[in-house]
Parts: structure tokens; C-alpha cells; sequence
């Protein structure tokens, strides 16, 4: 399919990424994700790229994920960007306690390299935004700088979410955050802003809370938002709560990329269509921010 994706700098990185990325963790695979075969692994991660979305971000902590990025698209590494996580348990180890020792991130690092069949990776993020703390403890930050000497990531990031992020952010260490955001989560929605301010990039998880209730969807809990909030009347003819929701994420103006993942080929070129229409019109996305705060959906102050 053709892509007209528009793309944002990614902070400090100077990363031209498209602002639809890809979560790889939807590929992988049982028994924590739904099971997946190695043909329609090929098949996703090959039409992401097809589509033109050049941000992939995976984690040594999802299944077959990064076995399957290599496997299927290391022939195409110059057409995208790879994140991964550290700190997650490595080899045979089942996921458990993230352990940000440097003999486990270098472990991590080296065998995301080896799964993806890759040289670099472009950010390596702290998974499960780990205290500042702990982070000085274990002398993290160091072994992520010694891993960017060698060659081996290119920029330092954190998966965050507060209060840690409040930390995270002002140690001042970090090209990016990865931080969860949606019209159903807005939490965060403020210290996004924060964090851009500072330089930093900022990827966006969870942007269109897993898509609507059903097989794979999200929950219907948070979902419950959406109706409470009365959002339907903003949607335009024919636009799907999902697509309406992704919008809006992208309406923020301190977004640079949001990871939205999928199995489903049919998903994915409705994503890229969603995002290619662009953000909301203004004045609906601050009608949907009013109509949410009413509803109780808002930000933490």
C-alpha cells in the first residue's frame, strides 16, 4: 500500500520517524499473546514496513518477537528503526523481575542483537521505568553509555510511567520516553509536554487503548470511557472509535511517534489510513478533552 505517513524529529535523536509506528509485542506468540505462525509474522512485519511505518519497538520480554523481527525483516534494517528494552530477564529465563544490573543489560543488549541479526540497535529503553534509585545503584545509566561506545545502541531511553517519570525526566539523561497515552488514559497527557520540553523524543504506548472490546480488543472497562464521555458525536461519518482514537493521540503536539500494534493486515491499513488523515481538527480535539474531564478522564496534575 502507498504511504503518505507524516513524520516527526524525534527529540534529541534527530531521528526523522514516521508518527505511526509498530508494537511488536502483538507478534510475540503464545503463551502470553495469541499464537501466531511464522508466515503471518512474515506477513505483518513485512506490511508495516510496505506501508512505510519506519519505528518498530519490541522487547526481550515479548515472546518470539524479536526472533521473528529477525528471522523476517533483517533484510530490510535500513528501511526502519529498532528499539528494544533492557533489564528484562534473559536466555531461557521466564519473564519475571526486570534485574538492571550491568551484567543483565549487556546480556539483554547482546541478545537482542543476536535474535534480530542486527549490529545496532537504534534505543535501548529501561523496561518497567525503574526508580532513579535504583537506576543510580546499579550504575545503569554507565552501562547503557559503555553499550553506545561500542557501538552496540545509538540512544538511551526509558519505558516511564509516574511517578517515576517525574525523576526520569529531570535527571536529564534520556533521548526518549516510551509513556502511555490515550483519550481513555490521560494521565500522563501533561507530562508528556514536560518531557518533549526537555528534549527528549516521545513514543507513545497504548494510543488507542488495544482497540475496541472483542477478540483482542481492549477492556471494556476503559472503554466505558468513551461512552461516558459521549465521544461518538465527534466522530465524523464513517470513522471507527478506533481510528477516532488514534487520531486523537496523534492531536497531541508533543507526540512524535505512537507504537499501535496488530496481527491483523486489514487493522493495519486502517491505522495507516487513520494516521494519514492526521490529527483532529482543533476545535474537536479540545471539545473531546472537555467532554472527557467532565467524564472524569484527565490528566494528573
Amino acid at each position: 500500500m502507498e504511504s503518505r505517513l507524516s513524520t516527526s524529529v524525534l527529540g534529541r535523536t534527530g531521528l526523522e520517524v514516521t508518527r505511526l509506528g509498530y508494537g511488536a509485542m502483538e507478534v510475540r506468540g503464545g503463551p502470553r499473546g495469541r499464537s501466531i505462525t511464522d508466515e503471518a509474522a512474515a506477513g505483518i512485519l513485512n506490511a508495516v514496513l510496505d506501508a512505510g511505518i519506519n519505528y518498530i519497538d519490541t522487547s526481550i520480554d515479548y515472546g518470539r518477537s524479536e526472533e521473528l523481527i529477525g528471522e523476517h525483516i533483517s533484510h530490510r534494517r535500513s528501511e526502519f528503526y529498532l528499539a528494544s528494552k533492557c533489564g528484562c530477564p534473559v536466555g531461557d529465563a521466564a519473564p519475571g523481575e526486570h534485574i538492571f544490573t550491568r551484567e543483565n543489560i549487556v546480556a539483554g543488549v547482546d541478545q537482542s542483537l543476536s535474535r534480530m541479526k542486527t549490529n545496532y540497535l537504534d534505543a535501548v529503553q529501561f523496561h518497567s521505568s525503574p526508580s532513579k534509585d535504583l537506576i543510580e545503584e546499579e550504575d545503569a545509566i554507565q552501562t547503557l553509555l559503555d553499550l553506545k561506545q561500542a557501538g552496540k545502541i545509538r540512544f538511551l531511553g526509558s519505558s516511564s510511567t509516574l511517578p517515576n517519570l517525574v525523576d526520569h525526566v529531570a535527571m536529564g539523561v534520556f533521548d526518549l520516553f516510551q509513556i502511555p497515552y490515550s483519550a481513555l488514559s490521560r494521565e500522563h497527557e501533561d507530562w508528556i509536554t514536560r518531557a518533549a520540553k526537555a528534549g527528549a523524543g516521545i513514543v507513545i504506548r497504548g494510543g488507542v487503548a488495544k482497540g475496541e472490546p472483542g477478540e483482542g480488543g481492549g477492556r471494556a472497562d476503559t472503554w466505558d470511557n468513551f461512552n461516558k464521555a459521549d465521544l461518538d458525536g465527534l466522530r465524523e461519518e464513517g470513522e471507527t472509535p478506533t481510528a477516532f482514537m488514534l487520531r486523537f493521540t496523534l492531536s497531541h503536539p508533543d507526540l512524535h511517534t505512537t507504537i499501535v500494534g496488530t496481527l491483523n493486515p486489514g487493522h493495519l491499513s486502517n491505522n495507516v489510513l487513520a494516521a494519514q488523515k492526521g490529527p483532529l481538527p482543533s476545535d474537536t480535539y479540545e471539545e473531546a478533552k472537555r467532554l472527557l474531564s467532565s467524564a472524569g478522564v484527565a490528566p494528573t496534575v
